[in-house]
């Protein structure tokens, strides 16, 4: 029975969660994706912050009642990551299986999804917006409980880089769903679909694998890192937060707005009469800045549990790299197609691609 439990663990978080999305009072807003077919843009019903913050409120109240050990998802990841890797590839197939095919082959279309945005009850719950909701709050209670298994464990040697890990997981993730609105303006939300890759990524991948780091090294002793080496980590990570951060704002702000002026950028354009290109500011450094903002918020984020020459938690940030190079060919091609010579125009004035000076 406790293994059982264990598995349907985050099934059960997922649908707490899917609950709470529905309940919770949220603020009605219009996004820039439209409709399929249409020019009608979608409207989205947005409470992500209110519902995280509730379910962080749950999780404290199991522990303290003992009705749920505070450690429990951390001794029983295994089973949790298998009955969320479970509830993933079900999620994927109920998704892909009973719509029309938009590939050639079924692997692409379970992979890529073939439903563009699909939402409950006009908007009230979308699809892309629960599944990275659900991802980021099993990701805060997994972090949580992985750092409460440490300190419990080590109460004389406790590791300081593992807390100051959790605490930069946990910025990050209050910081994503605080500006929720701006994430409806970003590549996922109008460039994919829904099926293995969204679903099943933010239901397992993202919990699991994003706490990498403090689950590869809670059972172990604190290494003494030294304060000022855990204070150039925190700057690295602020670093890339600010590039990531300040470069999706100035994409919301300017396509909002395109007159109104961010942190005192005054915007820059190109346009060819009918589409415009954003060319200064953050935009002006590299083409995709804010992917290199991730990488740095990653290398930061797992240097502080300071295990340097250990493996396991590099795979967070290399997986970063893996993802978004690949993804800015992939996002250049598609908006040489979308621009044609316009994007000639903008590539030959913003001539790195992700790394300034670099690449």
């Amino acid at each position: 029975m406790h293994k059982v439990l264990a598995f349907l663990t985050p099934t059960i978080i997922y649908l707490i969660i899917f609950v709470l999305n529905a309940i919770v009072p949220g603020r009605w807003v219009t996004g820039y994706v439209t409709k399929t077919g249409t020019n009608e843009k979608l409207r989205y019903r947005l409470n992500g912050i209110y519902v995280l913050f509730l379910s962080i409120a749950i999780w404290f109240l199991l522990g303290y009642y003992h009705i749920v050990a505070y450690e429990w998802l951390y001794e029983t990841r295994w089973y949790g990551l298998a009955g969320a890797c479970t509830f993933g590839l079900i999620f994927s197939f109920a998704l892909v299986i009973p719509y029309p095919s938009v590939k050639k082959s079924f692997f692409a279309d379970f992979y890529l999804g073939r439903l563009e945005n699909p939402q409950l009850w006009g908007g009230r719950i979308d699809a892309k917006m629960w599944l990275y909701l659900i991802g980021a709050i099993l990701l805060e209670l997994n972090v949580l409980s992985f750092t409460y298994y440490h300190i419990k464990t080590f109460e004389s040697n406790i590791n300081i880089g593992i807390i100051v890990s959790a605490i930069l997981i946990t910025y990050f993730i209050i910081d994503y769903l605080t500006f929720e609105e701006v994430h409806l303006y970003t590549y996922d939300l109008f460039a994919e679909r829904v099926g293995f890759k969204l679903g099943w990524g933010c239901i397992t991948f993202y919990p699991y694998f994003y706490s990498i780091g403090i689950w590869s090294t809670a059972d172990l002793p604190s290494p003494n890192t030294p304060t000022w080496l855990l204070a150039i980590y925190v700057i690295i990570f602020f670093s890339g937060w600010s590039l990531a951060r300040g470069a999706n704002m100035q994409k919301y702000f300017f396509k909002k707005n395109p007159n109104q002026s961010f942190l005192g950028i005054k915007p820059e354009t190109i346009s060819d009469g009918n589409k415009t290109l954003l060319v200064n500011g953050f935009w002006g450094v590299s083409r995709h800045v804010n992917y290199l903002g991730e990488i740095l918020m990653a290398t930061g984020i797992i240097l502080c549990v300071g295990y340097p020459t250990h493996l396991a938690p590099w795979f967070y940030p290399i997986y970063y790299v893996v993802l978004l190079f690949p993804r800015q060919m992939d996002d250049d091609k598609r908006c040489e197609e979308k621009y044609g010579p316009l994007w000639n125009q903008y590539t030959a004035k913003v001539k790195y691609k992700i790394i300034p000076f670099i690449y």
